[in-house]
C-alpha cells in the first residue's frame, strides 16, 4: 500500500531528479548562473527554511519546537521507523510547520538555509533491529544531506554520538581522542556509521567548503524519549513508576552523563550559529557523572517505587563509562547544561506517569 505522505516523498524525488536531468541538458548550472550572489538568495525569504531530518524523533521535536519559536520555517522530514506523530502534533496546526515522510538514505530537493541532520536510530534495541539498514542511514542519509547543502548553499548539522569513542581508555573524552571502537561487533552498525559520516563531513568541507557543524552528543534524556527504546533512563523510570524490577546490566558500577534535552537543544542552536570556521566535532552533554546504582536509587527515590534491583549480565561492547570533556563547548559556544539531574528527572518522570494513564506503555525492554 502506498501512503499520501510516501507519493509526496515520491513525487518530490521525482520532480528533482527531472529539473536535474533538464538542468545538465540545457547547460545549466543553478548554483552559479544566478543573478544573484548565495547571500542575496538568502535575503529572498523572511524566514530561515530549516530542514530537520528526524524531526519526529525525541531530539527532532524538541529541535523543530525551538526553531518555531525562534520565527523559523519548519520542513520535518521522518520516516517513522522510530519517531512518531505523537511527538509533533502538536506543531502541525502552526503556520511554518510543514512534515514529509521521507527515508533519507533517497535524495531529497528542497530550498531551505539549514539542515540539521538527526535521522538515525539511536538506542542499541532499535539501531541492531536492522543494522544495514542502520548503517545506511547513517551514511546514506549524511551523504544527501550534504548533497543537498552543497547544491542549495545551506549550513548543515551532524548529530553525531559520544559513541564514536567506543569503550573509552580516555576518562573524560575529549574531541581530540580518536575512540576504541569493535569495527565488527553487534553495536558497530550505530558506532562505525557515525564515525564514516564525521568523515563524509569533513571531506565535503575540505573538498567542497560545505559549511558543516558536528556534534557529538552524549546521553539525553527528557520527555517524548520512547518508553521501549532500552535506555536506561526510560527503562528505570517505567518500571519504577509501574513497580516492576529494575534491570541492571553488570554490577551497575558503570557509569553515564546525563544531559536534559533543552540543554542539549540548546547547544545545537547556538553550534549552528556559530562562525563559519567553527566546524567541531564538538562534545555536547552533561559532565556530571553517576553509576547506574546511583541512578536507579535515585529514581526509585523520586517515584517512590516499591521497585527491587536485579542484576543481569553485562551486554558485549558495553562502555564501562562515559563522561564528556567539554571545554570546547563552553570555551567557543558559551554553552553548558543548565538544568540538574534531579529537575530533568521530575519533568520526565512526569512525562511518562502520563503515558502510562493513558495506557501507551504496553511493555518494558531491558535496557542496554
Amino acid at each position: 500500500m502506498t501512503l499520501p505522505g510516501m507519493r509526496s516523498a515520491a513525487l518530490m524525488i521525482s520532480v528533482g531528479v527531472c529539473w536535474a536531468r533538464e538542468g545538465r541538458a540545457a547547460g545549466l548550472q543553478p548554483d552559479s548562473s544566478s543573478p544573484l550572489t548565495a547571500e542575496q538568495n538568502k535575503h529572498m525569504h523572511l524566514e530561515r527554511r530549516v530542514l530537520v531530518s528526524g524531526g519526529a524523533g525525541f531530539l527532532g521535536s524538541h529541535l523543530c519546537e525551538r526553531l518555531l519559536a525562534e520565527g523559523c520555517q519548519v520542513l520535518c522530514v521522518d520516516n517513522f521507523f522510530t519517531g512518531t506523530r505523537r511527538n509533533i502534533e502538536h506543531l502541525i496546526p502552526e503556520r511554518n510547520f510543514e512534515l514529509l515522510r521521507h527515508d533519507i538514505c533517497q535524495p531529497l530537493y528542497v530550498e531551505v538555509d539549514e539542515i540539521y541532520n538527526l535521522a538515525c536510530p539511536a538506542s542499541p534495541i532499535h539501531y541492531q533491529r536492522d543494522p544495514v539498514k542502520t548503517t545506511k542511514t547513517s551514511f546514506m542519509g549524511a551523504l544527501n544531506m550534504l548533497g543537498l547543502a552543497k547544491r542549495v548553499d545551506a549550513k548543515v548539522f551532524q548529530a553525531s554520538t559520544s559513541e564514536v569513542y567506543g569503550d573509552p581508555s580516555v576518562h573524560p573524552q575529549p574531541e581530540e581522542y580518536w575512540g576504541n571502537v569493535n569495527p565488527i561487533g553487534p553495536r558497530s552498525c550505530y558506532d562505525e556509521g557515525k564515525r564514516a559520516a564525521e568523515t563524509l563531513f569533513f571531506d565535503y568541507r575540505r573538498q567542497h567548503n560545505v559549511a558543516i557543524k558536528v556534534a557529538r552528543i552524549f546521553n539525553t534524556y527528557g520527555p517524548r524519549m520512547h518508553p521501549n527504546d532500552g535506555r536506561v533512563v526510560s527503562n528505570f523510570i517505567v518500571q519504577a513508576l509501574t513497580n516492576r524490577p529494575i534491570t541492571m546490566f553488570g554490577e551497575g558500577q558503570q557509569t553515564r552523563s546525563f544531559c536534559y534535552v533543552d540543554d542539549l537543544v540548546d547547544g545545537f542552536i547556538r553550534l549552528v550559529a556559530s562562525p563559519h570556521e567553527v566546524t567541531g566535532p564538538i562534545n555536547l552533554g552533561n559532565p556530571g557523572e553517576f553509576t547506574m546504582i546511583e541512578l536507579a536509587n535515585k529514581i526509585i527515590e523520586l517515584t517512590n517505587s516499591r521497585s527491587e534491583i536485579v542484576f543481569l549480565p553485562l551486554p558485549q561492547d558495553d562502555p564501562r563509562q562515559r563522561q564528556p570533556d567539554i571545554s570546547k563547548a563552553k570555551e567557543t559556544l558559551g554553552w553548558e547544561p543548565k538544568v540538574a539531574l534531579h529537575e530533568g528527572l521530575e519533568r520526565t518522570i512526569a512525562y511518562f506517569d502520563g503515558m502510562i494513564a493513558e495506557g501507551l506503555v504496553q511493555k518494558v525492554m531491558e535496557p542496554t
